[in-house]
């Protein structure tokens, strides 16, 4: 286990094959640290700061992926 800034965080790349494509589902879980000041923390801005994240992250990969070799 490695430890870090969460109770715990899960992140998870699917690749699927469909049709003349892939999709790729990013599976994305956390739990923040500290009980309820956490909750709110998460409430207030982490979840929307999160989210755009892995969204940027996503686009970078997707255009890696697609780059012609």
């Amino acid at each position: 286990m490695v430890k870090g800034a969460f109770q715990s965080f899960v992140h998870t790349h699917q690749f699927i094959e469909h049709l003349d494509g892939t999709i790729m589902t990013d599976i994305f879980e956390y739990k923040s640290p500290l009980g309820i000041f956490g909750s709110v923390a998460d409430a207030l801005f982490l979840k929307k700061y999160m989210s755009e994240f892995i969204a940027t992250r996503a686009t970078e990969l997707k255009r890696i992926a697609e780059k012609r070799v």
